[in-house]
């Protein structure tokens, strides 16, 4: 395996681990098999909640390969992420402004779209 495909299943975050299921014992152990599927499928909804929320700011975000994330805005400038932690930061500096997730313009915004 390559340096770069060793880093990409490695590290699973906090925000992709079932941590609510002894079953999947330590924190940064990747899951095979049923656990696997349904950890994608958390993941996926979880890209499109955070989709919504990027849209707002003229963002969107794509899984990419089940390991990291891709931010991208409407003039084609994309960033790799490693997962939804940095996500934040990430699209702050994409958008060249502080990201408020409280923002009451914001939240009128994502109720309509609900």
């Amino acid at each position: 395996m390559c340096v770069l495909c060793g880093e990409l299943i490695m590290h699973v975050h906090w925000t992709d681990q079932p941590f609510h299921d002894a079953e999947y014992g330590r924190r940064e152990r990747v899951v095979a098999g049923e656990g696997q599927r349904d950890r994608r499928r958390m993941r996926l909804r979880r890209v499109a909640v955070a989709d919504k929320v990027l849209g707002y700011y003229g963002l969107s975000i794509r899984d990419w390969n089940g390991s990291k994330y891709v931010i991208a805005d409407k003039k084609g400038n994309s960033r790799i992420v490693s997962d939804l932690g940095d996500m934040w930061s990430t699209a702050s500096q994409m958008c060249r402004r502080t990201l408020d997730p409280l923002d009451p313009n914001f939240l009128r915004a994502i109720r309509k779209s609900a």
